[in-house]
């Protein structure tokens, strides 16, 4: 792509940066570079207010069609929207599941009726979405799945467990990968439903992190109930629309991501400034390669979002998954370093973290969830270079 900015873009850099400008003040001025990694839970009702905000001035889902509720942004006008975001020190998203992976799952394979259902809510950040994925026994081997649901009259009912939820407990639905053909195995029979997560028979129970803090989350289905019309795509379909969400996620969601990933990175630098530590050689070049590192993936990011033309990226997105996961680890590392001992010590009883820590802990299942480093690698060598399968047992 042309690096070189179009007037249009330039105005548009200017919109984008004035509006954040004007806005990031008076009854928000405090919400500044709030949440993050392992800082999930800071200030999260500010945070959806925030959004909410951003919404009412359309500035929520800007890279959607605009038939759709967003602006009709081109990729290009959709990083800078991001850079510029990070550059305001605006707060972590609280929206980013709904706007970057099941909107524009809905807006590819959904019905008329789901759109119409769905995506405004989405757009005005009224309701909040979660990503019913991982099990027990089925994390990155997700064709593993084992939660069942079978149709019942109007409504799909649902069984089994789901675990490492995201943000479940400020959720209001749950897109969930099941097992709907009985004696079905791996990445057959299986369906992509749209669950209600405030209902009965669904219980979430916090998992608490070496942060302290609980993002991630159990989720139990012991008869949960979503009307037969929240299913995207045909029975037996799921295997293909969750590879796309996953697509989404690897591939423009990458932009909204890195909205923290920068602001961490001149976190670090300016911690490293002020401690003395970039005089070391050694941490000045990590400095310099964690920086050229966030070029790279701005760049691929916008490489993978240019190169699809039908909406559903393919297992290239696997390369984006692979890049952000070993980046961030390898960030948190350097934040630590950088530190030096005094990185060590909590800053307070019983368990009083500060930032550089939470994102050291954080960032530690990086290249785990969704999809582990090994999972990608397998993907970019066989789907994408087209080497030899695996030897599998």
């Amino acid at each position: 792509m042309n690096q070189n900015e179009s007037p249009a873009d330039r105005a548009f850099r200017a919109e984008v940066r004035g509006w954040l400008e004007a806005n990031l003040s008076g009854e928000f001025a405090h919400a500044r570079g709030l949440g993050g990694p392992g800082r999930e839970h800071e200030a999260f009702e500010e945070r959806l207010a925030w959004e909410r905000h951003m919404a009412a001035a359309g500035w929520t889902c800007v890279g959607w069609p605009e038939e759709h509720g967003g602006r009709g942004a081109t990729v290009r006008q959709q990083v800078i929207f991001n850079e510029e975001y990070a550059l305001a020190g605006a707060p972590a998203r609280v929206g980013h599941i709904g706007e970057n992976l099941l909107g524009p799952t809905i807006i590819a394979f959904g019905t008329d009726e789901q759109r119409a259902r769905f995506l405004p809510p989405i757009v005005a950040v009224e309701e909040l979405w979660c990503q019913g994925y991982s099990e027990p026994n089925a994390g990155s081997d997700l064709a593993n799945v084992q939660t069942r649901a079978a149709l019942e009259g109007d409504h799909w009912r649902i069984d089994g467990q789901k675990v490492w939820t995201s943000n479940a407990l400020e959720s209001d639905w749950c897109f969930v990968v099941a097992r709907t053909e009985p004696g079905s195995s791996r990445h057959h029979g299986l369906s992509y439903l749209l669950v209600p997560m405030k209902r009965d028979g669904v219980d979430i129970r916090p998992i608490v992190q070496l942060t302290g803090t609980s993002e991630f989350n159990e989720v139990f289905f012991d008869g949960a109930r979503t009307d037969a019309g929240n299913i995207v795509g045909a029975p037996g379909e799921g295997w293909k629309i969750a590879m796309a969400t996953l697509g989404f996620e690897r591939g423009v969601a990458t932009l909204g991501q890195q909205v923290g990933f920068r602001r961490e990175f001149e976190g670090v630098l300016d911690l490293a400034r002020r401690t003395g530590a970039i005089d070391d050689p050694l941490l000045r070049d990590r400095l310099t390669r964690a920086y050229m590192g966030l070029e790279v993936m701005r760049l691929n990011a916008v490489r993978t979002m240019a190169g699809v033309a039908s909406g559903a990226p393919g297992p290239e997105s696997s390369i984006s998954k692979l890049v952000w996961g070993t980046w961030h680890r390898e960030l948190g590392e350097l934040a630590m370093d950088v530190l030096g001992a005094a990185g060590m010590v909590a800053d307070g009883e019983p368990y009083d973290l500060n930032d550089w820590q939470r994102l050291f802990l954080f960032s530690r299942s990086d290249t785990i969830y969704a999809g582990s480093n090994e999972i990608q690698r397998n993907i970019i060598a066989e789907r994408v270079l087209g080497l030899p399968r695996e030897a599998r047992g």
